[in-house]
């Protein structure tokens, strides 16, 4: 297996991340890192997305589970398990807001071959939820500036 994994605690509720998290078309609006997602996240349904860190290339996957506001999961890979990537998306609740958690594991028995060819993944995941936790506290910080 190979596996990476990014974590941060965001000053805000789980249903403020949750919405920024599965509005995929604004990905690229706070995360360099992304290209642009095509789909909508609605569990079953299929999505593509294009990194920076490989622009030639979208990568496909299925939402496999889709438990607001807590966790999401995204999969892909090869027929027959051959090659599996599982994304997770975690929100727990914190005192100070929310920890954000995102983890993808690659395994399958072409593991070995595809190995070589995968890029390091830590620097893309780390910007993710730094840009995620920057998107989503300048929201809430906007919304209770509303209603104060």
């Amino acid at each position: 297996m190979i596996t990476f994994e990014a974590t941060t605690e965001i000053a805000a509720d789980a249903a403020t991340v949750w919405s920024t998290l599965v509005d995929t078309a604004h990905y690229a609006d706070w995360d360099s890192g992304v290209i642009g997602v095509e789909g909508e996240v609605a569990l079953g349904n299929r999505i593509r997305v294009t990194s920076a860190v490989n622009p030639g290339r979208a990568f496909p996957a299925k939402v496999t589970t889709l438990d607001e506001p807590r966790t999401m999961v995204w999969s892909g890979g090869m027929p027959l398990g051959l090659f599996k990537g599982v994304r997770t998306f975690t929100i727990e609740d914190v005192p100070a807001g929310t920890r954000f958690t995102m983890r993808e594991v690659f395994s399958g028995p072409m593991l070995k071959l595809i190995a070589r060819s995968l890029p390091d993944l830590q620097p893309s995941f780390d910007q993710f939820v730094a840009g995620l936790r920057a998107e989503v506290e300048h929201t809430a910080s906007h919304t209770s500036e509303q209603g104060a």
